[in-house]
Formats: C-alpha cells, sequence, structure tokens
C-alpha cells in the first residue's frame, strides 16, 4: 500500500479508520477537548453519524464522565484530547476507572512523530505516561496496524475492565488507509465464566452446615439481585451491601440491614462478625468496608485476585449472575422466625433512628432532613450521582434507595468533583430518566464548568447542593486527628444565581419547609438547575 494523505487514492484517513471501528464495536459516546494534535480524530467524530460529540470544560471530567457512563450501563464511551497537557489532564478520571475497574477508552493525540525528542512543543512520552493507569497503552506508529490496536484496545478494556489508551501522531491521524488492507482481531471473548462443579458443591455443604450465614452483596452483584434476595429467604439470612452497591438490593427487601462499613447500621457490623459464614459476592474488600476476614466464606467474584481472604474460603471463581442462580438451585430451605424477627426489629431500630435525626426544624437544614426530603421526592426511576465528601456519607447512612434507581459514584479514588460529570454521563445514557447530583460545595466547586456543558447540549439534570461554607469532612478530619481547624472554610458564589447565569434555572434553599417544593420545581423544570441548600457544617 502507498502512502499519501487521504483524498490522492480515494481511501478514508486513518482516524477515520479509527472512529469507524470504535463506532462498528459499539462505543458511540466521545467527550473531550479538542485542540491541535487531535484535530483529525475530532473531523472523524463530527463526520460519524453514529458517534456523538460532547465538548467538556475539562479533560478531567471527559474521563469521569466516561468512566461514570460504563459504570451505569456497561457500555464503553471514549474520551478524546491533545497530547501533552489534554493527556495529563485526563489521569485523574482515568485513575477513577482503573480503581473501580470501569472500562473506558482514552484516544489521544500526539505530536508528529518527526517531531519527538527533547524540545517538543506540548510533548510527554505518552506510553510511559498512561503505563500506570492502563490494561491497554500504545502508539499508532505505522497506519497499516491502527484497526489492529484499536480492536486490541476494546478487547482489554472489556476483558480487564479498565482504561485502554491508544495515541495517534497527529500527521498519521491525516494519512489514507484502504481499511481492507488492515489486520485485524476479533470481538472480546464473554466474560460470563463459572466455576467448576466440585467447588459450587464445596460451597452448597458449606452454605447448609451454616447456622447462622450473612449475605454481603458488593457492587460485582449488581447484575444478580434477584438470586441474592431469593438465596436469603431460603437459608433465612441477612444481606448486607457495600456502600458502592447501595440499592442493588432494595432497601425495603425485609432481609436488607443496610450498608457493612463506617456509614452503615453498628447492628450490620455486628451481624457480619456473629455469623459462621459469610457469603461473600462480589465484593473488593475495601478498607472502608471492614469486612471480618476472619470469619469463613463463600466467595464469588470474576477477578481471582480478591479469592482466598482466609484459609477457610470456599472459592468461586466466576461471574456472579451465573453463579448465585446456581447455588440458589441446589440448598435446601431453612427457616428461621427468629432471625427473620431479629432483622425486623433491627430495620425498624435503623429507621426510627434517622428518623429521629433528620429534624425539620433545624436552622441551617441538617444533612439528614435533607436526605430524608430528597428519598421522598426524588422519583423512582431516578439515577443518582454523588460526590465524594460529608454528602456523599450522609448519602449512604440516610438516603433511602427506591427499587428501579440506581447511583453512581468514584468508589476507591474517591475524586471529588465526580457528581456533576456522573450525572451528565447519567442523562446521555438514559435521556428518558431523571439525573439527579447530589455533591457539596467543594465538589461541585471542583467541576462547576461543566453546568454549562449540560445547558449546551439540553441535559436536564437536577444539582443539589449542601453549601456549607466548608469542607466539611476535612474539617472533622482535623479535629478527630485534634489538628486545628485551618484552610477548610470556602468563599462561595451564589450558586442559584451561578445556574441562571449559565442559562439554566436555579433554587436557593434556607428554610427547611422550602426544600422539598424546591427539589420538586427542579424536577420539573425541563433545564439544567441547582438547589442550593444551606446547611449546617458542625452536623457532629
Amino acid at each position: 500500500m502507498t502512502g499519501g494523505t487521504a483524498g490522492e487514492r480515494g481511501d478514508p484517513t486513518v482516524a477515520e479508520v479509527i472512529v469507524d471501528e470504535i463506532a462498528r464495536r459499539g462505543v458511540n459516546l466521545v467527550f473531550g477537548v479538542p485542540g491541535t494534535s487531535s484535530l483529525g480524530i475530532i473531523d472523524a467524530v463530527r463526520k460519524n453519524p453514529d458517534v456523538r460529540f460532547i465538548q467538556v470544560r475539562h479533560e478531567e471530567n471527559a474521563a469521569m464522565a466516561a468512566s461514570a457512563y460504563n459504570k451505569l450501563t456497561g457500555r464503553i464511551a471514549a474520551c478524546v484530547t491533545i497530547a501533552g497537557p489534554g493527556a495529563t489532564n485526563l489521569a485523574t478520571g482515568l485513575y477513577d476507572a482503573k480503581e473501580d475497574h470501569a472500562s473506558v477508552l482514552s484516544l489521544n493525540g500526539q505530536v508528529e512523530v518527526q517531531y519527538t525528542g527533547p524540545g517538543g512543543f506540548q510533548e510527554i512520552d505518552q506510553d510511559a505516561f498512561f503505563r500506570p493507569i492502563t490494561v491497554f497503552n500504545n502508539t499508532v506508529h505505522d497506519r497499516t496496524k491502527a484497526m489492529k490496536l484499536v480492536d486490541a484496545a476494546l478487547r482489554h478494556a472489556v476483558v480487564k475492565g479498565g482504561v485502554a489508551q491508544l495515541s495517534v501522531p497527529n500527521n498519521i491521524q491525516k494519512e489514507a488507509l484502504d481499511p481492507a488492507c488492515c489486520p485485524r482481531e476479533g470481538p472480546p471473548p464473554p466474560t460470563g465464566i463459572a466455576p467448576p462443579e466440585s467447588e459450587v458443591q464445596r460451597a452448597v455443604e458449606a452454605i447448609e452446615k451454616a447456622r447462622r450465614s450473612v449475605i454481603i452483596a458488593g457492587w460485582g452483584a449488581r447484575t444478580a439481585a434477584e438470586s441474592v434476595t431469593a438465596l436469603a429467604e431460603r437459608i433465612s439470612a441477612p444481606i448486607l451491601t457495600t456502600f458502592r452497591a447501595k440499592g442493588v438490593i432494595p432497601e425495603d427487601h425485609p432481609w436488607h440491614l443496610g450498608i457493612l462499613g463506617s456509614v452503615g447500621p453498628g447492628y450490620a457490623r455486628e451481624q457480619a462478625r456473629a455469623a459462621d459464614l459469610l457469603l461473600v459476592f462480589g465484593v473488593g474488600f475495601s478498607a472502608q468496608t471492614h469486612v471480618p476476614e476472619e470469619v469463613p466464606m463463600v466467595q464469588v467474584d470474576l477477578d481471582p485476585i480478591k479469592l482466598g481472604r482466609n484459609a477457610d474460603s470456599v472459592l468461586l471463581w466466576g461471574d456472579c449472575a451465573r453463579v448465585i442462580p446456581d447455588l440458589l438451585g441446589r440448598v435446601r430451605e431453612r427457616r428461621d422466625d427468629a432471625q427473620r424477627e431479629e432483622v425486623a426489629h433491627q430495620r425498624e431500630a435503623w429507621k426510627a433512628q434517622r428518623d429521629k435525626e433528620a429534624n425539620p426544624e433545624a436552622v441551617p437544614i441538617r444533612p439528614p432532613y435533607i436526605m430524608k426530603v430528597l428519598s421522598e421526592t426524588i422519583p423512582d426511576d431516578a439515577i443518582i450521582s454523588i460526590d465524594v465528601g460529608e454528602n456523599g456519607w450522609w448519602f449512604g447512612r440516610n438516603f433511602t434507595m427506591k427499587e428501579g434507581q440506581a447511583f453512581v459514584m468514584s468508589g476507591y479514588l474517591a475524586t471529588m468533583g465526580f457528581g456533576l460529570p456522573g450525572a451528565i454521563a447519567a442523562k446521555l445514557a438514559y435521556p428518558e430518566r431523571p439525573a439527579v447530583c447530589i455533591t457539596g460545595d467543594g465538589g461541585f466547586g471542583m467541576a462547576m464548568a461543566e453546568f454549562l456543558t449540560a445547558v449546551k447540549y439540553d441535559l436536564p439534570i437536577v444539582v443539589v447542593v449542601l453549601n456549607n461554607h466548608e469542607l466539611g469532612m476535612i474539617l472533622v478530619e482535623q479535629k478527630m486527628e485534634n489538628y486545628p481547624n485551618f484552610g477548610t472554610e470556602l468563599h462561595n458564589l451564589d450558586f442559584a444565581a451561578y445556574a441562571r447565569a449559565c442559562g439554566g434555572a436555579g433554587f436557593r434553599v434556607e428554610r427547611p419547609a422550602d426544600l422539598a417544593p424546591a427539589v420538586r420545581e427542579a424536577l420539573a423544570a425541563g433545564v439544567p438547575t441547582v438547589v442550593d441548600v444551606e446547611t449546617d457544617p458542625k452536623r457532629f
């Protein structure tokens, strides 16, 4: 095949071939910022009717939105930017995807290969920079390898659950390429694996031998929720979830006891420690979850590294959606009325405690009351994106999710500023469903330029800002570690007025009685809306 630019031989450009291929593989949403070294890619996106481009105000938010999109849908979105500073700006959002095993394609420009070397403008060694973040990482130095590299990138992102990065030098983007002449890879294999029969039988025997089983459902069990609840009913086992799996099991289910970890009730930890067998389904063993690893376990996980937390574990390497229904079909029913009554009593006590905390008279408005109102007003089919900080803490503890709702968060990396790009991704993924961001003034301040993105693309999200004029969680951490309070006070603008200045709607709430009407009006506004809630920084 001869060289030359596109048009000389009538072939598409390398960039067009790449974008056509990702579209064919189902990647039809691209977040990014155009720039010098990515112009060919951006133009290829413009030409492709099957790919939608969302221009963001900061590359970090492009990567966080792409990460959120995969967490919510299981599908891959891409982020696109330039070499050098654009690529480095992606790092935090991509690291969120890495830590939470979200599949993301990072498609980046690179300087022309003839300029590679010291003194290059906006040039970094992108292969070296992205290596710690990615499951696949390469540069298209030869145009004939472009399709093979794209296929390999997507295969790795799907199978390994992480970030695939592909850099394309600016001059190569423009070269002509006949895709029929290019080697390619096939689609990724199915990941719904199942463990050996002998190990499944060992798990069944362990479950039937146990007298006080407790189920812990993590994010990896999200596709097996019905089987988890059916198993709990069959063997009379309480269900605890991780924070990230909040809402995977309906919170009104009679066997659901809440979140295991620092935001959950104390009795959830007591139940886990008192168990003689833990059924641990798709749990990542975060330090915030506090799974008692000394208790014997039956573990199910697609990631074999997570298996084998103690010597008494039965290890089932497989997909929860395949393994848990298999267990359900084998174990005998065991009725335990005393356990059922204990769980019911604990559920009622936890509800009464949270209701007592939700003081409807306190001014400034207390976070437990905010979460109670949001629980009652956010629709049953809403998708909720939460931020990091005390807003997330109160959401985990005091918000009651309904069946049909979903939420997304920055899990292991715990990235402030995730809430707003996460809500944008939610609205793009499910335009017919309400999308609500719950954030603090600190987290919103880190990403608030993306409110303009929501306005530009007519994405009617609702952003609820818990405005306490502090980095509230840091204030508490300083007190806990006996440091004087320093550096946490925030100088804020009027977030509701900001929303209106951007072309959206904005409501400021200072009195408890005004909160529910403001949230309902925001949900009905039909435009991006901020509900700026004056709240209490001294909530402990």
